[in-house]
């Protein structure tokens, strides 16, 4: 029954964020190079007539790259859309998608001037029936296909430079299975040749940035076609954890009783369909996936290999990763020392900070250890079990942003791997989106972790924080230091008044203080903060 009352839902609710928006997906579009669809609200491109933006042409950053990418031109993902559209919509104020229909991420209300915060749960902590409002949202995304977008079969060239779209349709799941994937394949170089060090999601600054606008994107995508504006992804917190908890028929799916290697039959996930997992069979045909399906999901958790990733990551590994004070480092990929981002990323030791291609740590020791479709990078959004960890891997880049208070500057401007600088849009988002822009604390982009609650302060309030604590520790210094400032005061105001009696009985000429004697009573000292 709450399955059926969520389809009918899709019927007059419209999803808001993808990547190819299908009014765009035509020949028209890709030969003129612009996408700025009118906004139903008053019919205009963009929403022009209500102010809501103007159709504009795209700024790209002309910042250096990184060495890691010796081509240019090859890839329709170089300089992000450019190969596909230069004009898009530039939205204004807190008006937000590819036709600027939409809020920003942490408001609402019709002119999106309301601000909002939701809070993100841990699994472990829903109801019952929260949980499986979870479990049910989560499968009728897989079945639903996307209103308003639609994933590319093939690359800008093979489109015949955009005479020839090849587009199709996907479910709202896969679409976000698609993108990761999108963002993370090879370069195709023509004939068998392809290009493996690159990567517009992973190994470089943008991994957190770029997964951050991923789950806000997939949580907003589920508000709209459940039409459940509350609903905000549980994570799981996995810190010093023996096995895989959430891996059972109640949350997630448990182990296949005569297949280690599938889910139980009497999980929901068992009948998913994978797609995007065949990278190989891309590359030699240079062809991108076209979401069909390739199998079930597969997933054999902690039968990994045990010398690449012993354990699952420990609450002193996180403790370490978040002492770690530069967010990046040296080359800015995946062999960077002493690198906050890389070391939450797992491709640094989490206990020394030192890159090491033999070892998996925290984020990549999670996937590794569910020894599946969860363990291949291109693929690894068709595990559900994805969207759980990655929600509490964000937590841990919330602490460090909130620990550390970063300026926008820390994020690398120049000289990152492609599409990883600060202001380089993310690929493959439509609309577009800055690394940049989700390098700041979660509550300015809407959200919070329940376990990272704190009461609301102001800025001003935020800034006196450290020195309150400090006074607290000294406040008993403090009261004792005025007190005996008011009594030495007392004794020297004594004293100045019998000077000035003596004084003024010598001599009629000298006049009276400005503050009678009498008023001297009144003055009092105080320390507060």
């Amino acid at each position: 029954m709450l399955l059926f009352a969520l389809g009918f839902l899709l019927a007059i609710l419209q999803p808001s964020t993808g990547q190819f928006p299908r009014v765009c997906a035509n020949t028209q579009s890709l030969l003129s190079k612009e996408c700025c669809p009118p906004w139903e609200g008053d019919g205009s491109p963009c929403g022009e007539l209500s102010s809501r933006g103007s159709c504009q042409n795209i700024l790209l950053s002309q910042a250096p790259l990184g060495p890691q990418f010796p081509f240019s031109g090859v890839d329709d993902r170089e300089e992000w859309p450019s190969v596909f559209y230069n004009r898009t919509c530039r939205c204004e104020g807190n008006f937000m998608g590819y036709n600027c229909g939409e809020c920003k991420f942490g408001f609402s209300g019709l002119n999106c001037s309301e601000r909002q915060v939701k809070t993100r749960r841990n699994i472990f902590q829903l109801a019952t029936s929260e949980k499986n409002k979870f479990l049910a949202y989560l499968n009728l995304a897989k079945n639903i296909p996307s209103q308003e977008y639609v994933i590319a079969t093939g690359t800008y060239t093979q489109m015949n430079n955009g005479s020839n779209p090849m587009f199709r349709d996907i479910s709202v799941y896969d679409l976000f299975v698609w993108m990761h994937y999108y963002a993370s394949r090879d370069t195709l170089l023509g004939g068998s040749n392809v290009w493996r060090d690159i990567d517009f999601a992973h190994e470089a600054p943008g991994f957190l940035p770029w997964h951050r606008a991923f789950l806000l994107m997939w949580e907003r995508q589920i508000q709209k076609i459940t039409g459940d504006e509350n609903f905000t992804i549980p994570y799981w917190d996995w810190r010093d954890a023996e096995d895989c908890g959430v891996c059972n028929d109640e949350y997630m799916g448990g182990r296949h009783p005569t297949n280690p290697n599938l889910l139980s039959p009497a999980s929901i996930f068992s009948s998913w369909q994978v797609i995007c997992t065949r990278s190989e069979e891309y590359n030699s045909q240079q062809a991108l996936c076209s979401a069909t399906s390739e199998g079930p999901i597969r997933r054999n958790p902690g039968n990994n290999d045990k010398s690449r990733t012993p354990r699952l990551p420990s609450s002193a590994d996180v403790e370490f990763c978040l002492s770690l004070t530069q967010y990046e480092s040296g080359s800015m990929d995946k062999t960077a020392n002493y690198s906050f981002r890389n070391t939450l990323e797992g491709f640094a030791d989490p206990q020394t900070a030192i890159s090491n291609p033999l070892q998996s740590g925290l984020h990549n020791a999670l996937h590794i250890y569910m020894n599946g479709s969860m363990s291949q990078v291109q693929g690894s959004a068709n595990d559900p079990i994805f969207v759980l960890h990655h929600a509490f891997v964000d937590s841990i880049f919330e602490r460090w942003l909130r620990r550390h208070r970063p300026m926008l500057e820390v994020y690398p401007a120049a000289n990152a791997p492609i599409g990883h600088n600060r202001e380089n849009y993310m690929v493959p988002f439509i609309p577009l989106y800055r690394n940049g822009e989700f390098f700041k604390p979660s509550r300015e982009l809407g959200y919070d972790y329940a376990y990272l609650q704190e009461p609301a302060l102001d800025s001003f309030q935020d800034f006196l924080t450290p020195y309150l604590q400090q006074a607290r520790q000294i406040w008993a210094w403090l009261v004792g230091a005025a007190v005996f400032g008011g009594v030495v005061t007392a004794v020297l105001t004594r004293q100045m008044r019998a000077c000035w009696k003596k004084k003024a009985g010598n001599s009629s000429e000298i006049q009276p203080l400005l503050i009678e004697s009498e008023d001297y009573n009144n003055i009092t000292y105080q320390s507060s903060f």
